[in-house]
């Protein structure tokens, strides 16, 4: 898991009382709900990718405050709209993390619809 959403994580499952096993069913999301998900962690592989230097996220604008904010409000909201469990939310996210982790050129596919969010958001 990457240094944004580690802190974030961490807090996750020590309430919820560990990682997610392979047992738990993850719900159906939205095309909001899935998008908003999809942009946390985009972001947050984005920051990584700052974080370390890399010359094609510095294209991007910085995502350390802003990110972990919109990551902070989607989490909460789906919490609330899909009465999930933290257990749930974390498995949501790690699963979105795997799909995008190992394709940067994934990551830069969603970023431009990614960054349109998070102006609308306020952020």
């Amino acid at each position: 898991m990457h240094l944004l959403l580690a802190p974030l994580a961490l807090s996750f499952l020590q309430a919820a009382g560990g990682a997610p096993t392979a047992a738990t069913e993850l719900p159906d999301l939205t095309l909001e709900q899935s998008s908003s998900l999809r942009c946390s962690v985009a972001f947050g592989l984005v920051h990584r990718a700052q974080n370390s230097g890399d010359e094609a996220a510095a294209a991007y604008p910085v995502m350390a405050e802003r990110g972990q904010e919109f990551f902070v409000r989607t989490t909460a909201q789906l919490m609330d709209e899909l009465g999930a469990s933290r257990e749930t939310i974390m498995g949501l996210v790690m699963r979105e993390h795997a799909a995008l982790k190992g394709s940067p050129e994934r990551v830069d596919e969603v970023m431009p619809a990614c960054l349109l969010m998070l102006d609308a958001a306020g952020l």
